[in-house]
């Protein structure tokens, strides 16, 4: 036995083999991509993200509402153009958190 796996292969049979099946997983980028299976937008969202939906999208709201609050402190202080960088990072950041957070409530009820 070498790395768990049977070396004995005999053709006449007698011994089964549980070999590892090298085919199983999807295999390069795509295939990474595409585990776990989701369907049109969901696609878009990476794999890592997906599998925490939940953990990543209350962290997206938390930094959007960060970003938020540096944009109105910097419309106090008349810096204009750097309150439009934030302000459209906050919104985008709250879009995308309440788009995650959707999702996982949706996956969560299917089960």
């Amino acid at each position: 036995m070498v790395d768990d796996r049977v070396t004995d292969i005999t053709a006449t049979g007698g011994i089964s083999m549980n070999a590892s099946n090298d085919n199983a997983a999807a295999k390069g980028l795509r295939g990474w991509w595409l585990s776990p299976p989701r369907s049109g937008m969901q696609r878009l969202i990476a794999p890592w993200e997906y599998r925490h939906l939940r953990g990543f999208g209350v962290t997206r709201v938390f930094g959007g509402s960060v970003a938020a609050a540096a944009g109105v402190v910097c419309l106090a202080y008349a810096a204009y153009g750097w309150a439009a960088f934030f302000l459209v990072i906050g919104a985008l950041n709250l879009a995308g958190g309440y788009w995650y957070l959707t999702i996982a409530r949706v996956a969560s009820a299917r089960t």
